[in-house]
């Protein structure tokens, strides 16, 4: 009975917060400056793009949007923040593969839910990771990192943003299709993986395409191996994909969006409506693929579908790789 209260009760506040809403639609929104999340340092992909898209929304808005970098445990801290925010719209996130995919996936215990506590706004973009060698190397293809990686037996290492993002992973699933091992060293973003990588510290690395890792390889800093989508990426057109470098039906996309603390549905849609305005604005997205981030805007549904496929496909990765309890 006391179940059956607790339900009736949420209901009904769900119901009073979606006519509120319904009844205030014209109300001006923000009136004070929004906070979007970001559970990365300064400098990689996921904050060159929250970035880009937090000032467009500034522009749209007339007011101020302010990112705040919360870097730690694979973007956990931003995510826990971002959930148990007011439900008022004031806080968003920008959440990604890692947040939103793969993290979920681990199985592990938190004080709230990936999917009901959250409000997808919309997806913004998506972009391959990076495979990455140092100039110095000799690794100079996917097939030469394979033929290195069975020939030393756990000898070859390859850094990342973190555990559990999209750039570990990509791996962890090369490792698998590929039936080789290498060892991670994760960082504490992309930006400082990727600094050691040129310097010589580390062999290979992995990234997000956008921001450091493009600009390092069309500058002859780093050496591209493969990318990690189905087909290549224009920016890079002489990188080959990890499938057609040997290992067929290999593919990782990376994606990111637009989530808040779970709303109602009336003012999910309105925001919907002023996030995808500005991802059509034709200054963002030259902008976004400057940075090699490709438009990929859709309605909440859509969004909140797509995340539910993602955590099926990386929870399937992680037990073959027997990751499940990635920390």
């Amino acid at each position: 009975m006391r179940l059956l209260i607790k339900i009736l009760n949420l209901m009904i506040i769900s119901v009073v917060s979606n006519l509120i809403y319904a009844a205030n639609a014209d109300v001006k929104f923000p009136t004070r400056p929004v906070r979007i999340l970001v559970g990365y340092p300064p400098g990689g992909g996921i904050d060159m793009t929250a970035r880009l898209v937090g000032q467009a929304l500034s522009d749209h808005w007339g007011s101020s949007v302010v990112i705040d970098n919360r870097p730690g445990a694979g973007g956990g801290i931003a995510i826990e923040l971002t959930a148990k925010a007011a439900k008022d719209g004031y806080t968003m996130m920008l959440c990604a593969i890692g947040s939103h995919g793969i993290t979920p996936a681990t199985g592990k215990k938190v004080s709230f839910d990936y999917l009901n506590d959250f409000s997808f706004i919309s997806r913004v973009g998506g972009n391959p990771n990076v495979i990455m060698s140092n100039l110095s190397t000799p690794i100079r293809s996917i097939q030469d990192l394979i033929t290195y990686a069975k020939s030393n037996p756990d000898k070859l290492i390859y850094g990342s943003s973190g555990v559990g993002a999209s750039p570990h992973l990509s791996v962890e699933l090369l490792k698998i299709m590929a039936g080789i091992h290498l060892t991670h060293i994760p960082y504490k973003g992309a930006s400082l993986a990727l600094v050691d990588l040129i310097g010589g510290q580390i062999p290979i690395s992995v990234g997000n395409l956008p921001g450091g890792p493009l600009s390092a390889i069309k500058s002859g800093k780093v050496r591209g191996l493969a990318i990690t989508t189905k087909t290549r990426s224009l920016k890079i057109p002489d990188v080959p994909t990890v499938a057609e470098s040997g290992i067929p039906n290999y593919e990782v996309n990376g994606w990111y969006g637009i989530c808040s603390p779970r709303l109602p549905k009336s003012f999910e849609s309105k925001l919907n409506i002023d996030l995808v305005n500005v991802l059509n604005t034709n200054s963002l997205k030259q902008k976004l693929d400057e940075q090699g981030v490709d438009i990929q805007s859709s309605t909440a549904d859509e969004f909140r579908a797509h995340v539910k496929a993602e955590i099926s496909k990386w929870r399937k990765v992680l037990t073959e790789a027997k990751l499940e309890h990635l920390d």
